[in-house]
């Protein structure tokens, strides 16, 4: 059956297309030019941040030599940063804020111990690193710089902390097994939080439906999951579903391939019952970029797709897909007079903003007030980057996409194992469905799903050099 196929008249033909529009993309300049990043290496090398990494380190090495602490943490679990940083990423959907931030600060410490004790350990850096200090950095500042100093305080130190971890977990996972370990552990945790969140949805949750209900009168419930809130869940699930489509299309043998198509099945259902608009238009451009960048041919594939979703899905589902930009909704009027009365305190702020956290918005935010509605932020990742770091802060945050696509586009189109290619494929789509959801909402309000993005942004790293990870089999002390 699959050889007839093949040579049919119409399997042939949009082959043909699939081909002509893959020659088109790789021959175009302007693509050719974004994702050429030989001397990056080298530049990042010559760069003042890695001079002066360079530079510390060296002075850490000396201290950890005259404190011994290559006799005090020899063979300790202090010494081996994979275990704590595994376990962040792992669990962060499961476990409380200040466990997950008491996991990261450790591996943060095992990290530097280990760089002082183990010289001939190399220090990653990605491209995408020098914007990642940067704007960790740029946080900061604005936590001493806000309008409410103690109100920012302890947003402002959680976020720099989440936002380094990237850095951290590029140099806790040393090898291939490591990284494949974290993927699959993340994706089996996903399963489950998914697992919860359909149970919600046929058990009842007894909890408040999120929606109007003079529109959505069919819609009950509203599935959350360990994550409190069903837009935070579409978040979550918009990060670990790539995941696990990378994982299905890299698989080996019909098992593991039923397996990973299952998850990705159980996920889905999980994210149609948050019933998150934003998270239903993340997930379909998630799936464009990712089936897109596996096989253009596959642009045939979403087309039938698309139509099949509005032929024979529910009505409510229909109902709520299209209300997306009715102001008559009052979720959607909401959001809209909230975001009115962002920009309208922007034009006064917008320089260097009013600090991180719900204290600093609600301290400002209610004088430009629009219909006097009341938030406690943006409803808007971006306009609340802005809100919390002024024009600084967004600009920083605009180059280190644009860097990570770049970074990750560039990888795709040299390497060869297709299991790195499938994970550069997977993040890329996943960061991308991500931030087209957080359009619609401030997506690091939720700081687990705020560490999850920029671990995310870490193992796109790790990924994007696969094959130049040690190919050891072990797991702990490397």
């Amino acid at each position: 059956m699959t050889e007839v196929l093949k040579n049919s008249l119409i399997y042939r033909l949009c082959a043909a297309i699939g081909r002509w529009f893959s020659w088109q993309w790789m021959e175009s300049r302007i693509i050719r030019a974004f994702v050429n990043m030989k001397n990056e290496e080298d530049l990042a090398e010559g760069s003042i941040f890695f001079k002066a990494g360079k530079k510390l380190r060296q002075i850490w090495i000396a201290v950890s030599k005259a404190l011994r602490f290559d006799r005090i943490f020899a063979n300790s679990i202090f010494a081996m940063p994979f275990i704590w940083c595994f376990l962040a990423a792992v669990l962060a959907p499961v476990i409380p804020t200040m466990a997950l931030l008491a996991l990261v600060l450790v591996g943060c410490i095992s990290v530097i111990i280990k760089a002082g004790i183990d010289t001939d350990r190399k220090l990653a850096h990605a491209p995408v690193n020098r914007y990642v200090l940067v704007y960790a950095v740029i946080y900061l500042i604005a936590t001493f710089t806000s309008v409410t100093v103690s109100g920012s305080l302890y947003i402002g130190l959680l976020s720099a902390v989440f936002i380094m971890s990237t850095i951290v977990i590029e140099n806790a996972v040393r090898t291939q097994k490591q990284l494949d370990l974290l993927v699959k552990f993340m994706v089996i945790v996903g399963l489950f939080v998914a697992l919860y969140g359909v149970y919600q949805h046929f058990f009842g949750t007894g909890g408040e439906t999120w929606v109007d209900e003079d529109m959505f009168s069919d819609i009950s419930t509203r599935v959350y999951s360990t994550l409190q809130n069903p837009n935070v869940l579409s978040e979550y699930l918009l990060l670990v579903i790539p995941l696990s489509a990378a994982m299905l299309f890299a698989a080996e043998g019909a098992l593991r391939k039923t397996f990973y198509f299952i998850v990705c099945c159980v996920m889905c259902l999980c994210m149609i019952y948050t019933f998150s608009r934003g998270g239903w238009l993340g997930l379909l451009f998630a799936a464009f970029i990712f089936l897109i960048l596996v096989d253009r041919r596959f642009i045939f594939l979403i087309i039938a797709g698309a139509v099949a979703l509005l032929l024979f899905s529910p009505d409510v589902i229909v109902q709520r897909f299209t209300s997306i930009g009715n102001v008559s909704d009052t979720s959607t009027s909401y959001r809209v007079s909230i975001w009115m009365g962002t920009l309208k305190m922007l034009k006064d702020y917008w320089l260097t903003g009013i600090g991180p956290g719900t204290a600093a918005f609600n301290m400002v935010y209610p004088a430009y007030s629009y219909n006097t509605v009341s938030a406690p932020h943006a409803h808007n990742l971006y306009l609340q980057i802005i809100c919390d770091a002024g024009i600084a802060g967004i600009i920083v945050f605009a180059l280190l996409i644009i860097v990570f696509i770049r970074m990750n586009c560039h990888a795709i189109s040299v390497t060869t194992n297709r299991k790195a290619k499938m994970l550069q494929i997977g993040t890329l789509s996943g960061a991308g469905g991500f931030l087209i959801q957080s359009m619609t909402d401030y997506s690091f309000y939720n700081y687990r799903v705020m560490f999850l993005f920029w671990a995310y942004l870490a193992i796109a790293a790790l990924a994007a050099r696969y094959e130049k990870l040690s190919d050891s089999r072990h797991i702990l002390n490397v």
